[in-house]
């Protein structure tokens, strides 16, 4: 016997679920669909990484492919400081930096694929911003004009990107990594 309703709210609820998947899938802005050689470039030793997934979304880089060796223990992770803190934005709007960090903690490298600053050209985009990143500690201050290099007429930008692969890699570090690297 069906009761009255039921169908009808049950449809209802479905396509409010439904919906807010297809939202939550759209929020997401795919700026590198295919980061391949981007994760070399983290992780030169690699040999594969997994698919972009978990909570947080990340990559695990592996020494040897895992699938030939499911034991294989990954080396390091790589993640999107855009989908760690979204509403870490630049001047002109979020800039899209992939972070690699070895399983201590110390970031392997960043790389910022994509911005639509003004100054990006001098400020977030030259790969000398990017190599300033590589060795820190998540435990490291990650202070313009201290350990980070400041630039003149684009402080909103470099500030927000340093934020951005601070505070992600910090939230990184704290959901996957060993408390003991987190002290």
């Amino acid at each position: 016997m069906e009761i009255p309703g039921l169908k009808r709210a049950a449809t209802v609820v479905l396509a409010i679920c439904v919906g807010g998947a297809i939202a939550a899938a759209a929020d997401r802005i795919y700026t590198l669909p295919d980061p391949s050689a981007e994760l070399k470039r983290l992780f030169p030793a690699a040999r594969a990484f997994s698919p972009l997934a978990g909570d947080p979304l990340h990559f695990n880089a592996y020494a040897a492919d895992p699938k030939a060796n499911p034991a294989e223990k990954p080396i390091g992770i790589a993640f999107w400081t855009t989908d760690l803190v979204p509403q870490e934005h630049g001047y002109h709007g979020p800039i899209h930096i992939l972070v690699g960090m070895d399983l201590t903690g110390v970031l392997s490298g960043v790389i910022v694929t994509y911005d639509s600053e003004p100054y990006g050209y001098f400020s977030v985009e030259p790969p000398k911003f990017a190599a300033q990143f590589k060795g820190k500690k998540i435990g490291d201050p990650f202070r313009v004009g201290g350990d980070v290099d400041a630039v003149s007429r684009a402080s909103i930008s470099i500030a927000s990107a340093t934020r951005a692969i601070r505070d992600a890699s910090r939230m990184v570090a704290t959901r996957l990594l060993p408390p003991e690297v987190t002290k």
